[in-house]
C-alpha cells in the first residue's frame, strides 16, 4: 500500500482528546509541504489552507483524537482507576442490542496494574494523566489493522488527497480537529473561524460485514469502495452534496457505497448546524470493521477510493450550486 509508513506513524502516535499534542506535531510536519499556510487555533485544531482562485470556501474536517482514558484515582496499593474519553466496547456500541449494552462491564470495574508500589506509581502518574492504547499497524491480506483507524485513517486520507489534488478553484481549508470523540468540540469551533460554504467531514464508518450481523445491518462492506454518508444519528447530509459526490465518483469510476447509519455521529454535525449558523455539509467515510477496538480493519482499496474521490471532488466543487431551490 502506497503511504503505508506515513499511515503507520499517524496511527501509532498517541493523541487522546484534549491531549492531542503528539499527533498534532506529526500532522503539522506532514501537511506543511502540501498547503500554503498552517496555523493552530486556541483549542488545538490544525487549520491548513490551500488557496484557490475562486470565492468558494470548502472545509474538510478529519478528527485527530482517539478514544482513550484519563486517570482519576490511584489507590493505596498503586492500582490506577480511570474514566473514559470516548466509548470503548467489545462490539461496536452502534450495533449492540439493548441487552448487549446491559452486559458490558462498567468502567469502574477496570483498573491498571503497573506492578509498582503506590508511592512509586504516584511519582510517575498523577490524576489527569491520559492513558492511550498501543498496537502497531500491520497488513493482513488486502487490509490494514491497528488501533485508532478511527480516525487516523481519515487524517491520512486528507493528507493524501491534498497531495493528489490537481488544479482547483475553491479555497480549501483542511482541518484536523480535536476532541471529536467527546462531543465534536473541535469542529464546532473551527467552522466559526472558516465560515465555509461547503463542509465535508472525513471519518470511518461501520463495516458490519461479519458473522452474526443481520443482512440489512451490513450497510457497508470492506472492498466495495468509499462510503458517501446519507445520514447518521447526528446529521442528515445535504442531498445535493450527496448527489454531487455520487456524480464525481461515477464520472471517475471510483467505487462507492451509500451509508445510512442509524447510530453514531461525526464532525458533520459540528459543521452543519452545531455552530449555530448552518452549512451545506456531508461526510465521506472509509468502511472499517471492529470499530473502537485495538483490531480495527480497513481495506486498502477503500482507502484509495476515499483519497481519489475527495481529490476529484475538490477539483470540481466550484461547480456545486449553493443556492437552495
Amino acid at each position: 500500500m502506497e503511504g503505508f509508513d506515513l499511515l503507520k506513524r499517524i496511527v501509532e502516535t498517541p493523541g487522546a482528546p484534549g491531549r492531542e499534542e503528539p499527533i498534532r506535531q506529526v500532522i503539522m510536519e506532514a501537511v506543511r509541504p502540501l498547503v500554503d499556510e498552517v496555523r493552530v487555533d486556541a483549542l488545538g485544531n490544525v487549520i491548513a489552507h490551500k488557496r484557490g482562485r475562486g470565492e468558494m470556501r470548502v472545509l474538510l474536517a478529519a478528527h485527530m483524537d482517539e478514544i482513550a482514558f484519563m486517570v482519576n484515582h490511584i489507590d493505596d496499593r498503586g492500582f490506577i482507576r480511570f474514566v473514559p474519553l470516548g466509548v470503548l466496547g467489545t462490539k461496536p456500541v452502534h450495533v449492540m442490542t439493548q441487552e448487549e449494552r446491559k452486559k458490558v462491564p462498567e468502567i469502574k470495574e477496570f483498573f491498571v496494574d503497573v506492578g509498582l508500589p503506590a508511592e512509586r506509581v504516584r511519582e510517575l502518574v498523577r490524576v489527569g494523566d491520559v492513558i492511550t492504547r498501543q498496537r502497531e499497524l500491520i497488513r493482513v491480506g488486502d487490509t490494514v489493522t491497528a488501533k485508532s483507524l478511527d480516525n487516523r485513517l481519515s487524517v491520512f486520507v486528507l493528507l493524501e488527497a491534498l497531495r493528489e489534488l490537481g488544479a482547483h478553484e475553491a479555497d480549501v481549508y483542511a482541518v484536523f480537529t480535536v476532541q471529536e470523540e467527546v462531543g465534536l468540540r473541535g469542529s464546532r469551533v473551527v467552522v466559526r473561524q472558516v465560515q465555509p460554504h461547503v463542509g465535508i467531514a472525513l471519518d470511518i464508518t461501520l463495516a458490519n460485514d461479519i458473522p452474526g450481523i443481520p443482512e440489512p445491518e451490513q450497510q457497508c462492506r470492506l472492498g466495495k469502495g468509499t462510503a458517501i454518508k446519507v445520514m447518521d444519528a447526528s446529521a442528515i447530509a445535504d442531498a445535493r452534496l450527496i448527489d454531487f459526490l455520487v456524480q464525481v465518483a461515477e464520472e471517475h469510476k471510483i467505487p462507492y457505497q451509500l451509508d445510512v447509519s442509524p447510530a453514531g455521529g461525526t464532525d458533520t454535525a459540528g459543521i452543519q448546524y452545531l455552530s449555530g449558523d448552518g452549512v451545506v455539509a456531508g461526510c465521506l467515510s472509509t468502511p472499517t470493521r471492529y470499530v473502537h477496538s485495538t483490531t480495527e480493519m480497513a481495506h486498502t482499496a477503500d482507502i484509495q477510493a476515499s483519497i481519489r474521490l475527495l481529490a476529484r471532488a475538490l477539483e470540481q466543487i466550484h461547480t456545486f450550486q449553493l443556492a437552495v431551490s
